[in-house]
C-alpha cells in the first residue's frame, strides 16, 4: 500500500468535534493492522468562525518514514477520498478568503471517491460539483447535515456511518473489522457498531466522467509571492456605495470583490416582499450588510454576501416574511426582488412551495434543548 490521505470538510464550529471523530478513528483502525497514521486539521480560523469550510486529514503510510516524508509538505496536494459532511458545500468552498471559491472534489485524485452526507440523488449533487478533468467517483451517506456546536455534540451516528462507508470505497486503507475495532474502543456502544457495518453493506459508488457537472469556472484571484511583494502594501478601503444597483433611489453598499461569502452558508434567507412592513430591522441587524434598500424601501438581500446566519429572519417581526431555506433547493445567487418585480404571482407560488417544504423537516442548527439530540437516535437507527 502507499500512503492514503483522506480529507474531511466540515462547518467550522458546527461540525468541528465529528470531524475530529472520523480523522481520529481512521488513525486508529490503521494502527491496528500495524500501520503508521496521523490526524490534523487545516484552514480553520482561531477560534473557526460558525459556518465557515474548514478540513481536518488523515495520512496513513505502511511505515513512519513514509508517513514522516507525505507529513514534510506543508499541506496536501491531491487526496484519496474527499468526505464532505454538509451537501451544500458541493457548490465550493472558501475558507480563509484568499484561496477564491475552491470546488469541493479539489483534491481528489484521479480515481479517488467524493463521499457526501445528504439525502439528494447523486445526479442533484453532481450539478453543483465543479467539473474536473479526471475522472473519480462519488458516494451518498443518507443523511441530513449533522451540525451542533462548539461545547456540544450531535451524536446521530453520521461519525460511523461515513467510517463504514470509507471502509468500503477505500477499502485499501483499512478494513471494516479494523473500523469496528477502533469504534469499539473508543467506547461507543454496539449500536454505533450496527450502523457503521449497516453503512459498509448499502454504500455504493457512481463514477463521475471529466466533463460531468457544473461548467462553472471557480471565483479565484491572484496572489502576490513573497519574492514579488514590494516593501509596503496598501489596502484600499472598500467605497460606500450609492443608488440601488447603479440608480439614483435606493441604497446598494460597494462589497469586496474578492471575498464571497456565500460558501459559509447551509441555508438562505427568502423574503415575502409584499407582506414586508419596512421596519429596516433586517438591514439593521445583518451582521453582513448584505441588504440592498431598493428605491420603493424593500430590502432585497445580496445573495454573494449572504453568509446565512439566519439573524434576519430572527429580528423580523411578521411570520413568514423572511424565512431561512435548505441552500440545496438552489442553484443561483440572483436577486429575489428583481424576480419579484418581473412575475409577483410565480414569484409568490416558488416561495410558498419553498416555505411549505422546509416546514416539513427539522431544522439541522444547533443546540434546541437538553436531550434534543439523543431523541433522534432511534429515528436514524431505524435507517
Amino acid at each position: 500500500m502507499s500512503t492514503v490521505a483522506v480529507e474531511v470538510v466540515y462547518r467550522g464550529i458546527f461540525q468541528k468535534t465529528l470531524a475530529r471523530n472520523i480523522v481520529r478513528s481512521i488513525v486508529f483502525a490503521a494502527r491496528k493492522e500495524g500501520k503508521y497514521g496521523t490526524a490534523f486539521g487545516r484552514y480553520g480560523d482561531s477560534p473557526e468562525r460558525n459556518g465557515i469550510p474548514a478540513k481536518q486529514f488523515a495520512i496513513v503510510a505502511d511505515d513512519a518514514e513514509e508517513l514522516e516524508e507525505n507529513l514534510a509538505v506543508y499541506e496536501a496536494q491531491e487526496v484519496d477520498v474527499t468526505i464532505n459532511v454538509d451537501d451544500t458545500m458541493c457548490k465550493g468552498i472558501e475558507s480563509w478568503a484568499w484561496y477564491g471559491l475552491q470546488p469541493i472534489n479539489a483534491l481528489t485524485k484521479a480515481g479517488g471517491t467524493l463521499i457526501v452526507t445528504s439525502r439528494q440523488d447523486v445526479d442533484s449533487l453532481i450539478e453543483d460539483i465543479h467539473q474536473k478533468d479526471q475522472p473519480y467517483n462519488i458516494s451518498t451517506v443518507t443523511s441530513i447535515p449533522s451540525f451542533s456546536g462548539l461545547w456540544v455534540y450531535k451524536d446521530d451516528h453520521t461519525d460511523v456511518r461515513i467510517l463504514g462507508a470509507l471502509a468500503k470505497v477505500c477499502p485499501q486503507l483499512v478494513s471494516l473489522e479494523s473500523m469496528v475495532e477502533a469504534i469499539q474502543d473508543q467506547g461507543w456502544d454496539d449500536l454505533k457498531v450496527r450502523s457503521a457495518e449497516r453503512t459498509y453493506d448499502r454504500t455504493t459508488m457512481r463514477p463521475v466522467e471529466p466533463g460531468e457537472g457544473n461548467q462553472e469556472e471557480p471565483f479565484s484571484f491572484d496572489l502576490p509571492g513573497w519574492t514579488t511583494m514590494e516593501e509596503g502594501i496598501v489596502i484600499r478601503g472598500i467605497e460606500q456605495g450609492g443608488g440601488f444597483r447603479g440608480g439614483e433611489e435606493g441604497y446598494q453598499p460597494v462589497r469586496s470583490s474578492v471575498f464571497k461569502k456565500y460558501s459559509t452558508r447551509s441555508m438562505r434567507p427568502i423574503v415575502n416582499f409584499d407582506t414586508c412592513i419596512k421596519c429596516t430591522l433586517c438591514w439593521l441587524q445583518c451582521p453582513d450588510t448584505c441588504f440592498d434598500v431598493t428605491p420603493d424601501g424593500l430590502y432585497d438581500a445580496n445573495l454573494e454576501s449572504c453568509c446565512g446566519c439566519g439573524v434576519c429572519e430572527a429580528v423580523c417581526p411578521v411570520a413568514d416574511c423572511v424565512t431561512m431555506i435548505n441552500e440545496a433547493e438552489f442553484n443561483d445567487n440572483n436577486s429575489q426582488y428583481e424576480m419579484w418585480q418581473k412575475d409577483k404571482d410565480d414569484y409568490t407560488q416558488w416561495m410558498t412551495s419553498l416555505i411549505d417544504k422546509q416546514k416539513q423537516v427539522d431544522r439541522t442548527h444547533g443546540f434546541h434543548h437538553v436531550g434534543g439530540y439523543a431523541e433522534q437516535i432511534a429515528e436514524v437507527a431505524e435507517d
